[in-house]
Parts: structure tokens; sequence; C-alpha cells
């Protein structure tokens, strides 16, 4: 249950964090977090729909002798009492009565009505016996409420209340308090002074908290007659048999769980605080033993509080249970709902088993009278000859029965198939009669005689007609059976059977003549009314015509009726084939329709425009005929006047204007024909309109048996490759098992071999060294499993308690910005009400509060990406929580517990070293910070004395003096000193990291060589109060061969201690990784180290830079680093492969090399970014996890191999969407197209084939061409758009093919091998270019840059310590 916010929660703006889904009983916790219980009731629900909803069959169940139990669980002030209605305020009203006095009236009136209703049926009353116990458990003692001597003053003495249990296991209590109870009212005003003695106490985060479990119970006892059904032996009224039943309910409510710091409790209150939270935990404790899915835990700690043992019954025992949890739906109560809903959500596993209460002598009868019934079912079942005894005396059906099964079934599969036939035939009628009665309209039609009535008619006709047929169809069948039965009794002369069947088979053919007649009458009507009608037609003279239809239907589905009803199940590839065909067929009838409907709309267009054009015509050449006749009346009145006038030049003038008038009515005449035209489909535009609509929803409909269609078979791939994965895991251990049993054979020979004295010695001398062995790995193995899952979880909890830490600094920041918001918005109101007129003043305040609004939003930004975060970790602690420590270390032996106990106790002994230590330099470093206040105190007094001599001369420094002399801060003077500082240091560091346009030194095609530098060689100057840059590049001479050699080593870059393990490279920038732990970025263009990525926990295996975001991607064992080097080169996040975001550097604290990964986390292979920079993907363990950048989020995971996933390679399609290619040791490569959107488990699109021969190690793509060098010394060369093999070259290395990459601008593709030979391949025709020998050690990594090819190896110079890399 979510309770309402508090008008505290409002006015402090807390914003809520729950919702619930619509129509499901869900409840959403920040944005996705999803927990699904029984019911869920949000907000404003009512106390009588909780009730109804859960308590109702609770309260009917005690009436039939079953026990019931309501929890009440959350932290404090969530409205556990007000729900249990335990509170008693005498201001409440009715509707807002709890879930007890409910219940009390519910159970009062439900006995007052059985009582009644055995009345009325007249039958003995039930009697009812009522009693209650009101228990409060406080600081782990049991107190009894409704005792009246006890001293409220005392709590804190030891109670004499026991608690037992009875043979059965049933939980009961002595020395309590039960009260007789006769009515309600007495029961409600028990429950009211019980509820007034509780302990209840104010804190922080409620003003009256219950400081105790307080545990309500009603017991009730029922003598009923016994319901039992008659005799079925004889039909003697049996005699009247009473039964007892009895129930008790137990009314919870328990104390809130609360944080010392949320509460503000000191001294009394906080000892009750640890007493509630330690019997939560117990309780905690007990639900999570009952409800583990594994069933591992095999004890279930009842015994660990008073407050588990007084509800064992209840958990896990004999009781109808319900627990409610009640949650806040504030944002600042995040972690405590969060615990709830969890707490809740392992409760709903637990399953209870229900048993009647009857006392021994109910339920020995009920027993009985149970034998009894189904010894007389038996017995008539013999009787029935439905059971038989057989020769060994055995029970079984008789055949009889089994054949008797068999022809009922096979009647109700006739009976189905004759139904399915009639539906047919009633089908094809209609369909005839339509049909014939369309042909009789076209006859007419084309006579010129027809009308709708008279089709009407004649399909009327038709029909009965039709249906006449049938009648007579069936009567001929029946005859001619009835015939040929006739005929067979007649050929047995013994077997007389009267004059009745001739009677029968006469009646029966009697009604063939009337039907004759009848449809001879039906026709001649039919003729009649048809004359009659085409008489009338004739009169009147109308034309009627027939419209022929568009298109024809589809043919009827009556072929179906007579087929089997049986399916037949299909496999995995036919479904596949089928579901592609349903696919191609909807998509090209989706696309019929959707052409179909842009003609349309085109149509309509052209309409539309058509009827403009010709109404502007028309009114053109109306005006150009008006002005033309005009003109010719103009010109005829000069004419009269003109002195020159003749008759024949006037009719040559009026001849001409009468051809040029008869042009423009030709031109009208056809305008006005267009726009008859345009009339008529302007009327025909409805009907299109129409058939635009039917359109479009069918093909909305279309689209969704599409989308549905694709959906189903994304499913059917995904239990395909289920399947795949389980086959392949049955198929390696079957070979593990064989090579096991190989094994065993050949140390079965052996012994035979070495003779029968031989082998007896070692038998009993192996074990004995073995066991030793196995012993000392195993627990050796354990401790190490227990040492990673402790540190799993100190991490865990370590991060979840900083991002805590974080909320509530911001929810306090909020608290704050929200009241001096309420304060802004009061003083604007007041300020409206006295001066309305002053504009400005109310412009200043409506700024300040768009600025308090817009702070406030962030700030809620960010507590939803806290919680985003924490719920993120709260998953990945879900996901990786298979090494449960309970079950390590109650697996383990004796001996094996005691080195467990010794290496907790050394480690116990080291962390408080540790502490201690840490204490003393944190102690010794406050001394040093308060020295270095005092010192920097001084100096800066010095330093303002200094500026004040100097301002005389530069008066912008007086009045920065002055500011600060008025602001009388010190700490001021040394921010503006560190600010100008900064202005001159940071210039220097942006120069370092600045990307110049200028050309490269090293323009021609050529591949620069990483390796670590000796002693002897030069490092690069820094400038004054830098610290010392080490490395730099260095240009190299020519070797030998360099004119007939593919490529030519330019330069080496010297830096790293140890190999160069990965490379990557911009044109102006370079980044290398190594085993020395860190990763340097280099400056093409002045050839020198401008940053070194330091604190890695081991090697670094990979690195990417973006150049979107500036950021650069280090791999590390199971991490990703996360590099901001666009200001200076720091770490922000730390990613890992679990999936978790931890924020700045996790791998701060680690100086020394970490060998191993944490419990659930995976070794990180490679790294890859898709072509826009917004997306990262990893490679750990068997799958690829999928992060967005924008958020720095794991949106999803792609899987399908069995192997792990040693590289990837990213490119995009034509449709902007991201292609994976992945290679594993499983020697495969497959294909991912992920879509923009998908999250979740990705499947691959395609698996190539055949497989390499040993595991993948690299890949390049350009384009639709793939390379994939492989641990078998080959490449493959596949073609992406076919999604087939092109060519492969088995041997081209003599090693691994450790790297491959294309060379930009040209045709050419390089690979490295292990042996340090690198190769130039052509990329059309896959053959060869040339060979360079680039290293004397293998070459680790490779890329390219538009000018540079890059190489990394061990380095190949033999001084002391440093290793090399190429690049």
């Amino acid at each position: 249950r979510i309770r309402p916010q508090l008008p505290k929660e409002k006015i402090e703006g807390c914003h809520i964090c729950t919702s619930v889904t619509p129509g499901e009983p869900q409840v959403l916790l920040g944005k996705d977090k999803a927990f699904t219980y029984d019911f869920v009731f949000d907000l404003d629900t009512w106390q009588e729909r909780i009730y109804t909803t859960c308590m109702g069959k609770l309260i009917e169940g005690c009436f039939e002798g079953y026990n019931a139990t309501v929890l009440a669980y959350g932290q404090t002030g969530a409205g556990k009492t007000y729900t249990m209605g335990t509170g008693f305020d005498m201001s409440i009203s009715e509707e807002e009565q709890g879930i007890i006095p409910r219940a009390i009236s519910h159970l009062f009136s439900g006995i007052e009505e059985r009582k009644r209703a055995a009345q009325s049926q007249g039958v003995a009353a039930p009697e009812f016996k009522v009693s209650a116990q009101f228990l409060e458990l406080y600081n782990e003692e049991i107190l009894d409420l409704f005792d009246s001597t006890r001293d409220p003053d005392a709590r804190h003495r030891k109670s004499n209340i026991k608690i037992h249990e009875d043979a059965s296991g049933s939980i009961y209590t002595t020395g309590v308090t039960s009260r007789l109870i006769s009515s309600q009212d007495e029961l409600i005003q028990c429950l009211r002074q019980g509820a007034l003695s509780r302990t209840t106490a104010s804190t922080q985060m409620n003003v009256q908290s219950s400081r105790s479990h307080a545990i309500f119970t009603i017991h009730l006892c029922q003598t009923r007659v016994c319901a039992r059904p008659d005799s079925l032996l004889d039909g003697s009224q049996p005699a009247a048999e009473y039964e007892t039943l009895t129930a008790k309910f137990h009314f919870v409510d328990l104390a809130g769980s609360e944080r010392l710091k949320r509460t503000g409790a000191t001294g009394e209150r906080a000892k009750e605080g640890i007493s509630i939270n330690c019997g939560l935990l117990a309780l905690g404790n007990v639900i999570s033993a009952l409800g583990d899915q594994s069933k591992k835990v095999v004890h279930v700690p009842y015994r660990d509080s008073k407050l588990t043992r007084l509800l064992q019954d209840s958990l896990g025992g004999n009781s109808q249970t319900i627990m409610i949890a009640c949650v806040s739906p504030s944002d600042r109560d995040f972690m405590e709902t969060l615990n709830t809903l969890k707490y809740a959500n392992r409760a709903r596993n637990i399953k209870n088993k229900v048993v009647v209460n009857q006392d021994k002598t109910s339920q020995q009868i009920s027993a009985l009278r149970a034998e009894i019934a189904r010894l007389q079912m038996e017995l008539m079942e013999y009787k029935a000859g439905k059971r038989v005894i057989g020769e060994d005396g055995s029970e079984g059906y008789s055949d009889l029965f089994r054949e008797n099964a068999m022809l009922q079934k096979e009647n109700n599969t006739l009976r189905m198939r004759v139904k399915a036939m009639q539906e047919a035939i009633d089908a094809i009628n209609s369909r005839v009669t339509y049909l014939m009665s369309q042909e009789a309209n076209l006859m007419l039609a084309k006579a010129g005689d027809g009308n709708e009535a008279i089709g009407t008619l004649i399909q009327n006709y038709i029909r009965e007609i039709e249906e006449l047929r049938t009648k007579l169809l069936e009567s001929e069948s029946m005859n001619e059976s009835l015939r040929r039965s006739l005929s067979r009794v007649s050929a047995r002369p013994p077997f007389s059977v009267g004059s009745s069947p001739g009677s029968g088979l006469a009646a029966l053919c009697s009604p063939a003549a009337p039907t004759d007649t009848e449809a001879s009458d039906v026709l001649r009507r039919a003729k009649q009314d048809l004359e009659r009608l085409k008489k009338k037609e004739r009169r009147q003279q109308r034309k009627s015509g027939c419209e022929e239809e568009d298109g024809r239907e589809d043919e009827d589905e009556d072929s179906g009726s007579e087929e089997s009803l049986v399916d037949s199940d299909s496999d995995a590839e036919e479904k596949a084939v089928n579901f592609q065909a349903d696919l191609a067929d909807l998509t090209c009838e989706i696309e019929i329709k959707q052409k179909l409907i842009d003609e349309l709309e085109n149509s309509q267009r052209r309409l539309q425009t058509l009827k403009h054009q010709y109404e502007e015509k028309l009114i053109l050449l109306q005006n150009k005929i008006r002005d033309t006749q005009l003109e010719r009346d103009r010109v005829l009145q000069n004419l009269s006047t003109m002195e020159c006038y003749t008759e024949e030049k006037a009719n040559k003038i009026k001849a001409d204007y009468e051809k040029r008038l008869k042009e423009m009515n030709r031109d009208l005449q056809k305008l006005q024909a267009a726009q008859k035209e345009h009339a008529r489909l302007l009327k025909n535009q409805s009907r299109y309109e129409r058939e635009l609509r039917k359109l479009q929803a069918e093909v909305a409909e279309m689209k969704k048996a599409k989308v549905a269609l694709m959906k189903q078979m994304r499913e059917e791939q995904q239990r395909r490759r289920l399947a795949e994965t389980k086959r392949n895991r049955e198929i390696a251990q079957l070979k593990k098992e064989q090579r096991r049993q190989e094994v065993r054979a050949w140390l079965a020979t052996s012994c035979q071999w070495l003779g029968a004295g031989v082998c007896p010695a070692l038998a009993l001398q192996f074990p004995k060294k073995g066991t030793s062995q196995t012993f000392s790995k195993a627990a050796r193995l354990k401790w190490q499993s227990l040492e990673r899952r402790i540190f799993d979880i100190v991490m865990q909890r370590m991060t979840i308690v900083n991002l805590e830490a974080d909320m509530e600094r911001l929810i306090k920041k909020r608290e704050e910005l929200s009241l001096l918001q309420e304060a802004l918005l009061s003083k604007r109101a007041k300020l409206q009400a006295e001066s309305p007129k002053e504009q400005k003043g109310l412009q200043e305040l409506n700024e300040e509060i768009e600025v308090l609004g817009a702070n406030i939003d962030y700030i809620n930004d960010s507590i939803s990406d806290c919680q985003a975060t924490i719920m993120q970790i709260e998953e990945t602690k879900e996901e990786l929580d298979s090494t449960d420590t309970s079950v390590v270390i109650s697996s383990c032996s004796l001996a094996e517990a005691r080195l467990l106990l010794d290496n907790f106790l050394k480690a116990s002994i080291d962390k408080g070293l540790q502490v201690a230590q840490k204490d003393a330099q944190i102690r010794l470093l406050e001394g040093r910070l308060r020295q270095s206040d005092v010192a920097s105190s001084s100096q800066n007094h010095a330093l303002l004395d200094a500026l004040r001599e100097k301002a005389e001369s530069h008066p912008e420094l007086q009045a920065l003096i002055h500011n600060v002399q008025s602001d009388d801060s010190d700490s001021s003077v040394s921010e503006v000193l560190r600010y100008r500082q900064l202005s001159i240091y940071y210039p220097f560091l942006r120069s370092s990291f600045s990307l110049s346009d200028a050309c490269s030194p090293f323009p021609h095609m050529a591949y620069l060589q990483l390796t670590a530098p000796p002693p002897s060689w030069p490092v690069c100057l820094s400038a004054p109060g830098m610290p010392p840059l080490v490395g730099i590049i260095n240009p190299v001479g020519g070797t030998k061969n360099a004119r007939t050699a593919p490529l030519q080593c330019v330069s080496v870059a010297e830096g790293h201690t140890k190999p160069v393990l990965c490379l990557d490279a911009t044109d102006e920038l370079l980044f290398t990784g190594s085993k020395d732990r860190s990763c340097k970025m280099w400056n093409l263009v002045t050839g020198q180290e401008i940053a070194s990525l330091k604190g890695h926990p081991n090697n670094v295996v990979s690195i990417k830079y973006c150049s979107h975001t500036g950021l650069v991607f280090t791999v590390s064992t199971s991490y990703i680093k996360v590099w901001d080097i666009r200001d200076s080169a720091r770490c922000i996040r730390t990613l890992t492969s679990s999936g978790q975001v931890i924020s700045g550097d996790a791998c701060a604290g680690t100086s020394t090399r970490t060998v191993t990964s944490v419990q659930g986390e995976h070794q990180i292979n490679q790294i890859a970014l898709n072509p826009t920079g917004t997306t990262l993907y990893a490679a750990a363990g068997n799958s690829v996890r999928v992060w967005e950048l924008s958020r720095l989020q794991p949106v999803g995971k792609l899987s399908g191999h069995i192997g792990p996933v040693m590289c990837l390679t990213v490119n995009q399609t034509a449709s902007n969407h991201d292609l994976v290619v992945t290679g594993s040791k499983d020697h495969y490569v497959k294909v991912f197209e992920i879509m923009e959107g998908t999250v979740g488990n990705i499947g691959p699109t395609h698996n190539f084939e055949p497989p390499h021969y040993d595991g993948i190690e690299c890949l390049a793509i350009q384009g639709d061409v793939l390379f994939s060098g492989s641990r078998d010394n080959g490449i493959k060369k596949w073609d992406l758009e076919q999604q087939e093999l092109i060519q492969q070259i088995p041997n081209a290395h003599k090693d691994w093919v450790c790297a491959l990459a294309f060379i930009p601008g040209r045709p050419m593709v390089l690979s490295a091998c292990r042996g340090g030979v690198i190769k130039v391949w052509n990329v059309d025709n896959f053959s060869p270019v040339g060979e360079i020998k680039g290293h004397e050690s293998p070459i680790n990594a490779i890329c390219t840059n538009s000018k540079h090819i890059f190489t990394g190896d061990p380095g190949f110079e033999p001084s002391p310590g440093p290793g090399g890399c190429a690049g």
C-alpha cells in the first residue's frame, strides 16, 4: 500500500518516486524497476477497498477452521498503524476505520448470519466461543496489554510469558491473559484498552511512532452439526453428528524499520530502534530462508527472535497469511521504500500448508466418512461392471468399459465433424443462393427489366427452393437407407418384424410428392410476381443499371470442413519457413494496399487541382467573351458613325468577331463539360474516401500482424538458439565423460601390466596423497570464494552508501531551495498586493523564482540519476548472487571450517591494523592541515599587505582589495590567486593537448614503431613548473632493402617500461596501452608524450578514443575506465563487466597488480565504438555488453557464443544500424545487427560457416568485406551482404594471426602474426603484395590513420627492464 504524501513533504518539494501500472498488480519504483505482488493499492485507495480485497476471505476461512494472519510491515511513518486500525484516534470517521475494527464487525455479523441460517434450515444452531489476546514485544520482552495489574513503568523487567510448541507443531503461549468476548462492542473496547497501553514515542520521521511490535489474536471455537451426505446403502435418516472447529486470527502491527540518522533517536529511543531492527532482521532471515527458490537452506532460524517464534505458524506453517507492505511515495524515502518492496518480494515466495483445525473426534469421523464414500463408489463400479478382478487377483477396468470410452470418444469426434459439415453446407447454400440471384439480376439487367425489388424477390424464392431441395435430398437419403434396411430384414425370414417397417417407410417416403408439388407452386408464384413487376416497370419506364463490383471475393473457406481435426506438429525449420512465407505475404499485401492508398490520395489531390484550374479558366473565358462582345458592339457603333462606312466592311468585322466568339464558345463548352465531369468525380470522392479509410485500417491491421509475426519469429529463433546451446553443452559433457572413461581404461590397463603385487601398494598410497591435496585445494578455493564475495559485498555497499549520501545532500539542498522559493513567492504576492505597478521588482522576483525552479529541476534530475544507479546496482547484485556465503560455510568439513576461521581471524587482525594505521595517518594529516591553515593565513595577510602597497598604481587591484576587505574573507584572496595561477597553467595544458592542422613530419606511407627507451636515450624537456614528460617519438634511419620492402619504419616512440598491448590513433593523436598498467597519449605533430593515464589494476588490453565526446576508454581486467582529456586527464567513471557504473576511479587504491577478477565479473578482452560515437561494445566472457554513452548506462547484451569473445569490430549498415561482428574461442564468427532503441538480450543475425580450426584473434571490416584471423594461422575473407565465405588462405602466416587492419585510401589489408611478420594483401583478389619482418617478437596490435601504420610489440632492445611496443 502506498500512502499519500504528507503536507510537510509537499512543502519541502519531495517528488513521487512510485507509480502503479494500470490494470496490473505492479509497482514501478524510479523509472523502470518493477515489483509484482498479489494486490497493489495506490495513493487514493480507501480502507474499505483494502479490506474487501484482502481480508474478507480470511474471515470466512476462520469459520471453516483455517488460521489466518495479517502482517503490516514498512518503515516508520508509512501508515502501518493506520492500515491495521490500532491507533484509535477519536476524530476518525467510520470510512477510515482500519482492518481490525472491520474484521471484528465482519466476524460477529458472520456468527449471527450462521445462527439464523441454521434456524431457517431447522437444524441445531452452531455454538461460538470468542476469546482475545493482545501482546506487545518491547525490547525482546513479551508484555501482556490485557494485564491490568502490570506496572506501565516496569517495561524493562523480565516477563513471565513463555512460548511453547505442541505435538502438532503449533505455537501457544502461557501466562497470557485471554478474555472471553460476547459482543462486538466488548471486543472493540478490549482492543482500544490494549492499544492505549502500547509504547509510542515521537521521532523526527513520525510524531507518534510505535516503539514495539503488537500482536492482537482472536481465537474462535465453533461447534456445529456436521454436514454429511445421505447413506448410499440404505435410505434411513442418519443421526445428527457434531464437529468442533477452532481458528486463530493474528493481527500483527510491526514497528517501523528505521535508521538512527533519519529518526534522530538517542538514548532510550535509540535502544528501542536497535531492538526493533534486530527483530525485523530475524524476521527477514526467516522470510529469506522460507522463500529460497533453490531450497538450499535447510534450517529456518525461528528461534533467533521472539517475534519470529510467535509467528512460526504464520510463516511457513498452518495459516493463511497476508503481508501488507506499507511504503512512502516520496523520493527522500527511496532507500526505505526499495528495501520494503524487496522484503515483501521475498515474502511472496513462501508457501504455507493450510489444514482445517478440528478436534480428534471430528477428524476421525471425517476420515471414516470419506473412506465409506470411497468404498461405496467402488462397490457401485463393481456392480455396474466397470471394475473387474483378474485371474491373478489384480483389479482393473473391464473391456466393455474401455470399448465404451473409445466409442464415446469416436462419437464425439464424428459429432464435431457433422457439425462442421453442416456449417459448410449452410455456407454453400447461401453462396449458391447469392450467385443464382446475381445471375438472374444480371440477365434482367441486360434485358432492361430488373430493379432492386425484383432481385430481392428472386433471391428469396431461390433460397426457399434451395431449402426445399435440401429437404428433398435428406428425405431421399432416409428413404434409401430404410429401403436397404427393409431388404435386409426381408432377407431373414426367421426374424419377422411385422408391418411396421413398411408403414414407416411409406410414411417417410410420402413427403416426396408434396415436396415436388410445393416446389412447382413456388416457381409458378415466382414467375407470376416477376411478370407483374415487369409490367409495373414498363409502365413506369424507369431504367435501372447494375454496377459491377470492383473486385471478387475470395474463395469460400469450405474445403477445410471435411479435413482431419488433429493437428500435426512440425519441426523448427518448417516453422521458420512458414513464418518467413507469412511475413513475405503480409509485407507484399501491405505494400499493395499502401500503393493503392497513395494513388487514391494523389487522385484526390489532382481532382482538387483540376477543379481550381477549370474554375479559373471558366471565369477567364466568360470574362473574355463578355469583353469581346462589348468590343464588337463598340466597333459597330464606331463604324456606323464613320463617313467611310460601308456595309461590306461592317459585315467582315462582324464575321470576324462572330468567328472569335464561336471559338470562345467552343472552349467554354469544353470547360463546362470538364466541369460536369469534375462534379461527377467529386460525387464519387466520398466513396473514394471510404475506401481510403478502409484500406488504411487494413494496412494498420496488417502491420500489427507483421509485428506479431516478427515477434513470434524472434521467440522461435531464441528457442532454437537455447536448444542449440543445450545440445552443445550436452555434447561437451559427453566428450568430457568419454575422456574420463578413456583415462580410467588406461589406468586399468596399466595396473594389469604392472601385475597384481604392485597395484595394491599404489592403490593404498595414492588416495592418501590425493586426499590431502584435494582437501587443501578445496579449502583454498572456498576461502578464495568467500574472500571475493566479501569484497564484492563491501564494494557494492560502499557504492550504495556513497549514492545515499549524495541523495541526502541533494534532498537537503532541495528543501532549502524549496523554502527559499516559497518565501520569494509570498514576497511576490505581497508586492503585487501592495504595489501592482512595480514591474521592475516583480520582474527581478520572477527571474529569481525561475532560477530557483531550474535549480530544483536539476537537483530532481540528479536524484533520479542516483536512484536509477542504485536500482542498477541492486539488479546486478541479484544477478551475481550466485555464491552464497552461508551455503559455502555449511558445506565445509570441520578441518576446512578451522582453516576458514584462521583465515578470518588473520584477515580481521590485518584489517584492524590497517584501520589503526589509517586513523593515525588521518590524525597526522589533520595536524598538518591545521598547521597549513595557520601558515596560509599568515601568508595571505602578508600577500594582502604587499598588494596594498602596489594598489596605488593599479586601480583595478585597489578595487579588488576593497572587495576582499568588504567581504572580510581570506579565502577570497586565495581563490583569486589560485584562479590567476590556473589561467597561466591551463593554457599550457591546452597547448599541449591542441590538435594542430600542420603537416605531419612523416608524409609518406610508413609504419611508426613504439618501444621503451633504454637508459641512454634522452627524454623531452618540459616547461618550468610542469612535471617532466618522459615519452618521445624519435626518427630512425633507413634499413637494408628499404627500397624493395612494402613498408619502411620511420620512427620509434619510447616511453613504456613493458610491452605495448593495444593501440588507437587519429591524425594528430596516438594512444598506447601497455603491460606496465598505464596508457600514454602522444602528439604526432610534436612527437611528444602529452599525458599518462595510470592506476590500472593489471595490463591494459584495449584502448579506444571517441573524437565526438573527447573521451578515452581503457580496459584492464574487468574494468573499463572512462577518461576525460578535454581539460585534464582524469577518470570520471569506471564501468564493470557486470554492468555497474562507479563514479570516479574505482581502481585508484590498487597499488599492486591484481591478476584475478572479483566474483561475478569477467575479463574484458576488447572494446569497440560505433561510427557515430554513441554506443560502446565490450566483449566480456561469452557475451558483449552494450553501453549507451550519453548516459553511460548498460542497455543490452549480445549473446550466442559458447566460448569467450576475443575480438569484435563495428560497422554501420545502409539503414544506419550498428553491425557488430564478434570472434570467439569457439572458432565462430557471428554478426549482430543492432537497431535503434533495441535493449535487452540480443541474439546473432547470422553465424558464418564454416568456422576456423582454432580461436579467432582479430577482425577487420570495410564496407561489405570482412577479414578474420585465427590461431590456426589462417585468414578468411567473408561477404557480409551475401553472408558467405569468399576466399580463405589456410596458412597465411607461420604463427597465430594476431592483428588485421585496412590501409585507408588503398585496396590493401595488413596482417601481423606472433612471429613479428607483417604482410600486405590485395583486398580484391586476396593475393599477397609483400611482407616485412617488422619485429623480432610477437606483434600485439596494429592500427592506422590517414598517413601512418602503427604496430606494437614487446620491444627489440636488449636493455635491462624496458619492454617494447610498436605502432
